[in-house]
C-alpha cells in the first residue's frame, strides 16, 4: 500500500505498543516516519528495526510533557526528514499500582499531575510545534489518542487517565474548527481494550470481563489502532474532521 506516499508522519509513543504498530503501518504506506519516546532505547530500537526494513525513519528522545524538549526534536527530525505533515499524538500513561487504579481518595496529586502532562499537554506541546508548518502549507493532518474511558466509566483506569482522555476529545474538536480553514484535518481515536505489553499489569480476569462486554468477543490489536489511523490520515478521509472514531469491538454499545 502507498496512501501515505511522500507523507512525513511524526508518531509519539511509537518505542513500543500500539505507537510501535501505528509507526510500522505508515512506513508500509509508504510514509517517512519519525519516531519519538521517552524512552532512548526503545526509539532507536524501533527505528533500527524499521530501517533494517528498508523504510526511512528517524528516532528522537523526547518527554512529551516538555515543551522544550518536544521543540529540540522537532527541529531536530524534521531538519532529517523535511517537514513533518503528519501528527500522531500518541503517547501516554495510564498508571497502576499492583494492577488496579487509584482511586481519587487514594491518588497522589503528583501522580495526577504527571499524568495530565503526558496525556493532554503532550498532545498540545507537538500540535502547537507542528501546527505553525500545516498552517503555512495549508495541509495537515492530526490524530490524538482519546480512549473509551474518555466517554464511558472504565474502572480498569484511574480518574486522571479518563479525564484526559475526555479532555483530548474537546482539544480535537477545537482544533478541527480552528485549523480547518487551512486544510488541516484534526481527528482522535477511541481505543478499547488493545493487547499491548501494558495489559500484563492488569489482573486477567479483569481483562476477560471487558471481552465478556464487547459484541466482538476479544481484545483488539495495535495493527487494528494503526489501521484507523492511517485511514483517518490518508486520502480516503479528506473530508472527515473533529471525529472520534472508536476502535473498540462494539465495547461502547453494551
Amino acid at each position: 500500500m502507498s496512501r501515505h506516499q511522500g507523507r512525513t508522519v511524526l508518531v509519539s509513543g511509537a518505542g513500543s505498543g500500539i505507537g510501535a504498530a501505528i509507526a510500522q503501518r505508515y512506513c508500509e504506506e509508504g510514509a517517512v516516519v519519525a519516531i519519538l519516546d521517552a524512552d532512548e532505547q526503545r526509539a532507536r530500537d524501533q527505528a533500527e528495526r524499521l530501517q533494517a526494513q528498508g523504510y526511512h525513519v528517524a528516532w528522537h528522545q523526547a518527554d512529551v510533557a516538555d515543551f522544550d524538549q518536544c521543540e529540540q526534536a522537532c527541529a531536530q527530525l524534521e531538519s532529517i526528514l523535511g517537514p513533518i505533515d503528519t501528527l500522531i499524538n500518541n503517547a501516554g500513561v495510564s498508571p497502576k499500582h499492583n494492577g488496579q487504579a487509584a482511586p481519587i481518595w487514594q491518588m497522589d496529586p503528583a501522580e495526577w499531575n504527571r499524568v495530565v502532562a503526558i496525556n493532554l499537554t503532550g498532545a498540545f506541546n507537538l500540535s502547537r510545534l507542528l501546527s505553525p508548518g500545516m498552517v503555512e502549507r495549508r495541509f495537515g493532518r492530526i490524530v490524538s489518542m482519546s480512549s473509551v474511558a474518555g466517554s464511558a466509566y472504565l474502572p480498569l483506569v484511574a480518574a486522571h487517565y479518563s479525564a484526559t482522555k475526555a479532555a483530548i476529545i474537546g482539544f480535537t474538536r477545537h482544533l478541527a474548527g480552528e485549523l480547518g480553514p487551512y486544510g488541516i484535518t484534526v481527528n482522535a481515536l477511541a481505543p478499547g481494550r488493545i493487547e499491548t505489553p501494558l495489559l500484563k499489569t492488569v489482573a486477567a480476569e479483569a481483562n476477560q470481563a471487558v471481552i465478556d462486554e464487547t459484541p466482538l468477543g476479544r481484545l483488539g490489536q495495535p495493527s487494528e489502532v494503526a489501521d484507523a489511523a492511517c485511514f483517518l490520515t490518508s486520502r480516503d478521509s479528506n473530508f472527515v474532521t473533529g471525529q472520534v472514531l472508536d476502535v473498540a469491538g462494539g465495547w461502547l454499545m453494551r
